[in-house]
């Protein structure tokens, strides 16, 4: 089983949304085997008063890529088509500001324990 430290890096995109931001880390193998991490980090408050970061990890493997996009957009249509006022929809259809793009970010690691995330 490889070390975690051996995995490479190859693209990061962080989204911040309210109180929490979500990370999407494409990483490679040492046999040049990709997947995908998706990292939904939420800010808490701890009864000091002080911040902690709880974190939950997504792994998805290239060969299941397909398969969860399709779920998600399905998941996603039905939600809109389904569910929500053309209200809704419309405030989801307007346009957003470009998010921060992390790849190639020296130092950038979802991962970290620091407070910076």
């Amino acid at each position: 089983m490889e070390d975690r430290h051996d995995q490479e890096e190859i693209y990061s995109q962080r989204i911040k949304a309210g109180k929490r931001t979500y990370f999407f880390d494409v990483k490679a193998t040492r046999g040049q085997d990709y997947y995908l991490t998706i990292t939904e980090s939420k800010r808490k408050l701890r009864d000091d008063d002080t911040f902690s970061y709880e974190k939950h990890k997504i792994f998805l493997y290239k060969e299941d890529f397909a398969k969860f996009l399709d779920a998600l957009q399905d998941a996603v249509e039905y939600v809109r088509e389904e569910l929500l006022t053309e209200e809704e929809v419309a405030e989801l259809d307007r346009p957003r500001p470009t998010y921060d793009n992390f790849e190639g970010e020296k130092g950038f690691n979802p991962n970290r324990s620091d407070d910076n995330y």
